[in-house]
């Protein structure tokens, strides 16, 4: 052969292997694009492992940095330590992350591991269907079926009896499927608990106390651990296994459009777990019971409003011969002049709407309502007690676990006599000096809040004369509408109301973080007691904060002006600034605007912030995700974008709801319709909240709670105080007892009218008498001014009247009586209706009474199969006790 063939078959040889290698290397390319599509796709919004087989728990996050080897080593014994507790771990690379940087830890509890850990926690789980029938049936149940839910929603659970449950009775309990016997709520909850316990520190280095995922967060060796969401909220997941109950609640809960639709309350509790579900039951029943009070507060508006032509003194007031013809003391020093009283005829007017004797009754009916919805509440939460398995549910050991701040800050150990362990405390002498120093902080605080208000009032002072002043000449009266409602009053109480919203809601920002700081320098031993703790501190600011301007409208403005003669000032005569007087027409009518400003601002303010911050926040985070296809953008990463939830999430929302409960209780004489703008608030409010939690917030660690906690006695403080603010405001802010006293004791006609109030209520000034530094720059003949006080020329001249004392006797009479009456009411309710239902108490004791009987059953017939076994173990006969059964047929039928 030549050597030209020999090339050219060379050639030819070469060239095929070339393909050859090239088809190969090709073949491998697709391959490896394939398994990553098909990677991809499989775990697009999954929650399971990449075998698809195993349920992912728990997420944890983090990034490396340069000085990282001290976390890595965190870290990597911490997650050898989880797994020697029996958890399963599967690690995402960063490069696989939307953002290059982050990876992720996945979290699988077996079935050993929730198991032993359900029966550490006793968690309750069930054994048994409820067998009583259900008799909560309504009359005419038809009439509510716009408002229902579809039944899977509203009821997404059967109905079972339940135990605690014990791992070495495993057999005892109704386990038809090991993957979802426990709810991913439970799961997340036991994990959170493995986690919160799990040592990051090798045990040959003797330090105990460094654990816990939270002080990992806190040093930033994780940046963060969460459950998941178990799809995307604007649509179901494509995994048959997955039950998309974050769909679901988005669909028929969070939507705007749901407002009339009830709560799924028992979907609520299976994703977000106990303390969520209360939260949501409560706010929805507060809700409810608001509409009442809003259908009363609004037909005593309409009553002012129908009364309208009925309103004698205003008559009188706006009249050209009595309020034009009678000429008012200056209401301040120098800048203010002598005004004519007709001129007060508009708000006189305006207060008759929220002044009258509907007022009172109001009043009444608020107390007795308080009292309602309050009883009540106890009874529909001793019901969810039952039905959420929390009627022996004493505090969970998580919530009632030391904090690893107090582990940490705390160098002194004792011997604790339950556990027979050593474990950290606080010495007295340094938890006495903290405690004091905290308290002189929120004394501090709030005396700073106080000065707020005191510059407010100096402010109302200052500028009152220097309205007057500019509205001396009346320029706003050329203008159509609104120029005669343009008084130096008006503009003086609507200006301090807005300046004193801001100044509530600049000090609101400040104090949150103080308050967070003086709890923490308190060191809190428990995570319950760290929150009653903060939740004490923040409601007491808040209610200074909200309330204390509110306070001095009612009771102080216009109490301590004294008289033309001798007029009283705030700090002094040399301060010039002289006490407010209130309007004829009375200071309930600038109660009422302070309220509206203050009650509506801060409503209108919360839902914003609530709504619009999370979503430009998780706006901004997710902007790099955005630039991936939407198959790269896994589930785990999608929940890391949102924001954190947090341990004080639900602290918020119902500290906006107490504080808000306390506008409408309070001080709700002034303003009947408070209920009404409440109940509008609270319809948004609900959606809102679902909303967010459904959509901008990861998914918040199940947590347990048998109660609202804290604030269920903060409501009852509240619903006792303000039986008596609004028996006050009646009394003294309104001039309800004055009308009353006059019509019944001193009309001169004997008749049961308000002819002649106007001027029996009037007292007269000798304008010669008024001192020179009280004397305007101009004036005229003669001079009255709103008080019971003698004339002029009298033996006990400008003393005050009989009729004061009067008066005086009648109002404090009226809040006696009115408190009597309330609280016995309030009592009497109270005592009428039982705080558990009796068909609760009654599926409560079937609970026990089986449970008992089911377990001795239980071990009764374990005897019997182990006696059985023995028997058949010494001897050759087939067993005549249950031959063809299993032990756990045999225990089945048995049961």
């Amino acid at each position: 052969m030549s050597m030209h063939n020999l090339r050219v078959e060379y050639v030819v040889v070469l060239n095929l292997l070339t393909l050859c290698l090239c088809d190969c290397v090709f073949s491998i390319c697709i391959s490896l694009i394939f398994l990553q599509i098909q990677k991809q796709q499989q775990s697009k919004d999954s929650v399971f492992f990449r075998d698809g087989v195993r349920r992912i728990d728990f997420v944890l996050s983090y990034v490396d940095d340069k000085d990282g080897e001290r976390k890595q080593e965190r870290r990597r014994v911490f997650e050898a330590n989880l797994v020697k507790v029996g958890l399963e771990l599967e690690i995402e690379d960063k490069s696989e992350s939307d953002d290059r940087k982050t990876y992720f830890v996945k979290i699988h509890a077996p079935w050993e591991v929730l198991a032993t850990y359900a029966d550490v926690l006793k968690i309750k789980v069930p054994f048994k269907a409820n067998d009583i029938p259900d008799n909560s049936e309504m009359p005419m149940n038809w009439l509510s079926t716009p408002f229902r839910l579809p039944e899977p929603i509203m009821q997404p659970e059967p109905d079972f009896f339940t135990a605690p449950f014990d791992k070495s009775k495993s057999d005892f309990f109704l386990i038809e499927d090991r993957d979802k016997f426990f709810l991913p709520s439970t799961r997340n909850r036991i994990v959170y608990y493995i986690l919160s316990r799990c040592s990051y520190i090798r045990d040959e280095c003797g330090e105990r106390d460094k654990k816990g995922i939270k002080r990992l967060l806190n040093n930033s060796t994780y940046t963060a651990a969460f459950p998941l969401h178990d799809s995307r909220y604007w649509t179901k997941s494509k995994d048959v296994n997955c039950d998309s109950d974050r769909y679901n609640l988005y669909k028929y809960w969070a939507g705007f459009f749901s407002f009339f639709k009830e709560q799924p309350l028992n979907l609520i509790r299976k994703y977000y777990g106990e303390k969520i579900g209360l939260y949501f039951a409560w706010l929805g029943f507060y809700t409810e019971m608001l509409f009442f009070a809003a259908v009363v507060g609004t037909l005593c508006f309409v009553y002012g409003v129908l009364t309208y032509d009925d309103n004698e003194w205003s008559k009188e007031i706006c009249s050209d011969e009595i309020g034009g013809n009678i000429v008012m003391c200056p209401l301040c020093d120098k800048k203010c002049g002598f005004w004519k009283l007709n001129t007060t005829c508009n708000s006189s007017w305006q207060s008759h709407l929220f002044d009258n004797v509907g007022t009172v009754f109001f009043a009444i009916f608020m107390g007795i309502w308080v009292t309602l919805f309050l009883e009540f509440w106890k009874r529909r939460q001793a019901r969810l007690e039952y039905e959420w398995d929390l009627v022996d549910f004493e505090e969970e050991q998580q919530q009632l676990q030391l904090r690893p701040e107090y582990e940490t800050k705390c160098n002194s150990r004792k011997l604790n006599r339950i556990t027979q362990e050593m474990e950290p405390y606080l010495p007295i002498t340094s938890k006495c000096a903290r405690i004091c120093l905290s308290g002189a902080t929120v004394l501090l605080w709030i005396s700073l809040i106080i000065a707020c208000i005191i510059g407010v009032i100096a402010y109302r002072l200052a500028v009152y004369a220097a309205f007057a002043s500019i509205m001396k000449d009346s320029p706003t009266s050329n203008l159509e509408v609104v120029g005669p409602y343009i008084t130096p009053q008006l503009a003086t109480s609507v200006t301090a109301s807005c300046i004193n919203f801001v100044i509530i809601m600049i000090l609101n920002l400040m104090y949150e973080r103080v308050a967070v700081w003086i709890t923490d320098m308190e060191i809190p031993k428990t995570h319950l007691e760290y929150e009653n703790k903060l939740t004490v501190k923040m409601f007491l600011f808040q209610f200074v904060n909200y309330y204390s301007s509110c306070f001095y409208v009612a009771f102080f403005k216009g109490k301590f002006v004294g008289y033309p003669g001798d007029y009283a000032y705030m700090f002094g005569k040399w301060s010039k600034l002289r006490n407010e007087e209130c309007d004829p027409g009375g200071c309930l009518i600038e109660l009422t605007t302070q309220l509206v400003i203050v009650m509506t601002g801060k409503q209108v303010w919360g839902n914003i912030q609530e709504a619009l911050v999370p979503w430009l926040m998780n706006w901004w985070a997710s902007r790099k995700a955005r630039s991936y296809p939407e198959s790269l953008y896994s589930r785990w990463e999608q929940d890391h974008d949102l924001q954190g939830f947090g341990q004080l999430g639900l602290f918020y929302e119902y500290l906006e709801m107490v504080i808000q409960f306390g506008f409408i209780t309070l001080f709700v004489a002034s303003f009947p319709l408070a209920p009404l703008l409440a109940l509008f608030n609270n319809i948004i409010e609900i959606r809102v909240d679902a909303w967010k939690l459904t959509t901008q917030f990861r998914r918040p660690v199940a947590a347990k709670a048998h109660c609202i906690g804290a604030w269920e006695e903060i409501l009852n403080g509240m619903a006792v105080l303000s039986v008596v603010t609004n028996a006050f405001i009646v009394a003294f802010t309104s001039d309800m007892i004055p009308r009353l006293v006059y019509m019944y004791a001193y009309q001169p006609e004997g008749e049961m009218n308000m002819k002649g109030y106007i001027n029996n209520s009037l007292s007269v000034f000798n304008i010669s008498e008024i001192p020179l530094p009280n004397r305007p720059e101009d004036g005229e003949n003669p001079l009255w001014y709103r008080d019971y006080r003698n004339p002029p020329g009298h033996e006990n001249q400008y003393s005050h009247t009989m009729q004061f004392w009067h008066i005086l006797a009648a109002k404090l009479a009226f809040i006696i009586i009115m408190e009597h009456v309330v609280f016995l009411v309030k009592y009497f309710v109270a005592w009428m209706i039982p705080d558990v239902p009796s068909d609760v108490k009654a599926r409560v004791k079937r609970e026990r009474y089986l449970v008992q009987e089911y377990l001795h059953n239980y071990e009764v017939e374990k005897l019997k199969i182990q006696l059985s076994q023995q028997s058949h173990s010494e001897c050759t006969c087939t067993p005549m006790i249950y031959p063809s059964l299993t032990k756990h047929e045999v225990l089945s039928e048995c049961l």
